[in-house]
């Protein structure tokens, strides 16, 4: 929770600097764009691909899970029971760690590649600040349809 704070202080930190320093110069000096980042995101094909197969996933774990119940069922002798349970659960714990850790590293790829498409969007374009739509009260051109359509 504190991490969130810290995150939320540094960003409003690093907004007051962008602020301060846009409002010392000219104002014909800064040409300054939005992005409303969460339809970017929704739009965006790598990420309705990896939805999708984080669910196939996540259907295949929950195979394994009713399969691995059946047979510790079927076990008859406690002994043997109790290490087939341990045995599945060892199981199952390993192949959550490996799809959290495979989802995750694919979605700061896709985040990757979808700022690097905003900021290369915005070069193009002339573009010397571009912001979140969700923290600018007033103002920027909103370039959010334009960068969709790249991300697509």
């Amino acid at each position: 929770m504190n991490k969130k704070y810290l995150a939320v202080g540094l960003a409003s930190l690093a907004i007051g600097f962008a602020a301060s320093n846009f409002a010392t110069s000219s104002p014909g000096d800064y040409k300054v764009a939005v992005v409303d980042v969460q339809k970017v995101v929704t739009a965006s094909k790598q990420v309705n691909a990896l939805k999708d197969e984080q669910k196939a996933k996540l259907e295949d774990l929950k195979k394994f899970v009713t399969n691995a119940k059946a047979d510790v069922d079927r076990e008859t002798d406690l002994v043997k029971r109790k290490a087939l349970e341990d045995k599945y659960n060892k199981e199952l714990q390993n192949k959550t760690k490996a799809i959290d850790k495979e989802y995750a590293t694919k979605l700061a790829d896709i985040d990757k590649s979808i700022s690097g498409q905003i900021s290369a969007k915005a070069k193009a374009d002339g573009y010397d600040l571009v912001l979140a739509k969700s923290v600018v009260l007033y103002g920027g051109k909103d370039i959010t349809n334009e960068v969709a359509k790249v991300v697509k």
